[in-house]
Formats: C-alpha cells, sequence, structure tokens
C-alpha cells in the first residue's frame, strides 16, 4: 500500500522544485493530497482519516467565515485542530515536517506537535 501524504501549502507545488524531496518524511514515492486551505484540511483528514505525514506552512490561504467577518486560518490553526482530533481519537500523530519560510509561524507549530508527541508518550 502506498503511503499518503498530505502537504499542507497555498503556494509551493508539492509536484515542482523538489519540494517532496526536501521535506517529506516518508520520501517522495507516495500519495500526494495538496491542501490549501484550513476548511481544506479539516475536510480532508475528516473525510479521508489521517495521512501517513503532513507537511505543513504557516502562511496559508485565507478565508471569510462570513460577510462580516475575516478570520486567517494559518497552518498553527491546522496543527491545533489536528491535536484536538487525535485526542478525540486516541490517535497517534502522523509523520510530520514544516516547509513554512516564516520562523516564527514553524517553530509554533514545531513545538505544538512536539510537545503533543510528548505527553502522548509519557502517558503510554
Amino acid at each position: 500500500i502506498m503511503k499518503k501524504l498530505l502537504w499542507l501549502d497555498d503556494q509551493r507545488n508539492p509536484f515542482k522544485d523538489n519540494w517532496v524531496r526536501d521535506y517529506s518524511p516518508i520520501g517522495e514515492d507516495c500519495e500526494i493530497s495538496w491542501i490549501k486551505t484550513y476548511r481544506d484540511f479539516v475536510y480532508h483528514i475528516t473525510e479521508h482519516g489521517l495521512p501517513d505525514a503532513i507537511c505543513f506552512d504557516h502562511d496559508i490561504e485565507n478565508f471569510h467565515i462570513n460577510k462580516s467577518t475575516f478570520r486567517e486560518y494559518t497552518g498553527y490553526d491546522c496543527a491545533k485542530w489536528l491535536i484536538d482530533y487525535c485526542l478525540d481519537g486516541d490517535l497517534d500523530l502522523p509523520l510530520f515536517s514544516i516547509q513554512s519560510s516564516n520562523p516564527a509561524g514553524k517553530e509554533n507549530i514545531k513545538s505544538l506537535l512536539n510537545n503533543y508527541n510528548k505527553l502522548r508518550n509519557e502517558k503510554i
């Protein structure tokens, strides 16, 4: 069975410029789903379950909740949602990497996911 990679990035095309080669924690020989928004991230995992790995960008495409409000969702919001999903299902996180060029955003996502893994491993 081919492993599955979820590529979260609104600009970097995972099929060009060696992005997957450089960032995929499961290698290049995998089925890639290119996701560009928080909404699509949530939908994809809800409908298809957890992939084997996720590559995160921090500064992803924004979307409107309704006509009167605008909320920017980031890769960090996706990571928070992912942790809640894994907590609810008592699941391990998929392998992950972060290709974001936003240093603070990259560190925030990394810290959040590593802390979840650390706490989960202590619980076992």
